[in-house]
């Protein structure tokens, strides 16, 4: 099951033991297909679990992936792209919401791509809370290495054009479905 472009969506992290970690109450989908769901958060209400509420404060394009162990999160700023990647069980959509698993470790990526690692501290927290186990360690951490590959390498979604193009095509869809909007009004 996929949701369809240009159709907004729910997001929503759990942690291992079943938890609610964090929602994002809308996601504009703006591509959608076996191998990737990407979907534009703007000015969109993040609740997390502690109870805390805020509002994103900047575009910024999301891709879940249905085979790898992390997402990301290109904020789209004046400075430049910034990425920041959860290291997560891969994506699914259920037709309520995108789910995933945070597994704690994160990675900022600066639009030069200087890579700072994030959390590691509360990843061995939760590994022994949560008793991640040996085999998930595993998979976790080739996904951390898979995704270093990928900043390295500048693949998608690490490509400053490709980020450029999305969002370029994300602008012409909130554009055309106001224009479609004011038609049937």
């Amino acid at each position: 099951m996929q949701p369809q472009e240009r159709e907004y969506v729910y997001i929503q992290s759990f942690k291992h033991d079943g938890s609610l970690h964090r929602t994002w109450a809308q996601g504009y989908v703006i591509e959608s297909n076996d191998k990737r769901i990407v979907a534009v958060t703007n000015k969109t209400l993040v609740s997390e679990a502690d109870g805390r509420k805020w509002i994103t404060r900047e575009p910024a394009i999301c891709f879940f992936y249905p085979d790898k162990w992390y997402n990301v999160i290109c904020m789209i700023r004046k400075t430049g792209i910034h990425y920041y990647c959860n290291l997560a069980s891969p994506s699914l959509y259920d037709g309520e919401a995108i789910k995933n698993i945070d597994y704690d470790l994160d990675v900022k990526v600066n639009p030069v791509g200087k890579t700072t690692l994030l959390d590691e501290d509360e990843y061995e927290e939760h590994k022994q809370q949560m008793n991640y186990g040996e085999d998930l360690e595993k998979a976790i951490h080739r996904g951390l290495d898979r995704l270093m590959v990928d900043i390295r390498l500048r693949n998608s979604p690490f490509d400053h054009f490709e980020i450029s193009k999305l969002y370029d095509r994300y602008l012409t869809f909130i554009e055309e479905d106001k224009k479609r909007r004011e038609i049937t009004v």
